[in-house]
């Protein structure tokens, strides 16, 4: 469960201005980032591989959609080392009375102390704050890479939109300059009738 800490430390957070782009190079540089980390998903021998990303079991993370799936993983391991408690439910310290409990203690005084008797911090509640940090930042990857499709399909619907109401103007204006149209329409505006022929 280490090797998070790690991994938190290197991986990009998504800049807030650059979500919900439509540049078309976006999805590939979050995906160059990804690469970047070398995240790596373990076998299906592990359940939580295998409950939540049994797909790309031993492949590398380069995907949003790959990235929430490790973030799935991550957050079970992190119960899984907590004993299923979460963040608000482990104190800060590791309790006296009980050192295996993952529950641990608020109290310095109930607490563990160390060679230099100072509290001992509760290992599984960090752990817990350093996977939630690694999981919100690969589910920003993947929320990142949403936008941006969503963003790219949005572009060519309005730009497809501005050629259908580019071709009804230009027919529009097609029509209104048509002579006979144009004759109807100043005979009407005056009121005087053409005039006729003399019958030989």
């Amino acid at each position: 469960m280490g090797w998070y800490l790690e991994a938190a430390s290197r991986l990009p957070l998504v800049p807030e201005s650059t979500v919900g782009t439509s540049h078309l190079a976006f999805p590939e540089m979050d995906r160059d980032s990804l690469k970047q980390e070398q995240i790596v998903f373990g076998s299906t021998d592990d359940p939580a591989v295998a409950k939540h990303a049994s797909k790309w079991a031993d492949q590398q993370v380069t995907t949003g959609a790959q990235a929430r799936g490790f973030a799935e993983v991550i957050h079970e391991h992190a119960l899984e080392g907590s004993g299923g408690l979460t963040y608000s439910q482990m104190g800060r310290f590791v309790s006296a009375d009980d050192p295996h409990n993952p529950a641990g203690t608020s109290d310095e005084a109930a607490a563990l102390k160390d060679d230099k008797g100072q509290p001992v911090s509760n290992a599984a509640r960090n752990t817990w704050i350093t996977a939630t940090a690694l999981s919100t930042a690969l589910n920003m990857s993947y929320m990142a890479e949403q936008m941006a499709l969503f963003g790219i399909v949005v572009g060519f619907a309005l730009l497809l939109a501005g050629l259908g109401f580019g071709i009804l103007a230009a027919g529009g204006a097609v029509r209104g300059a048509d002579p006979a149209t144009q004759r109807v329409g100043k005979s009407t505006s005056t009121g005087v009738a053409n005039p006729v022929a003399p019958v030989v």
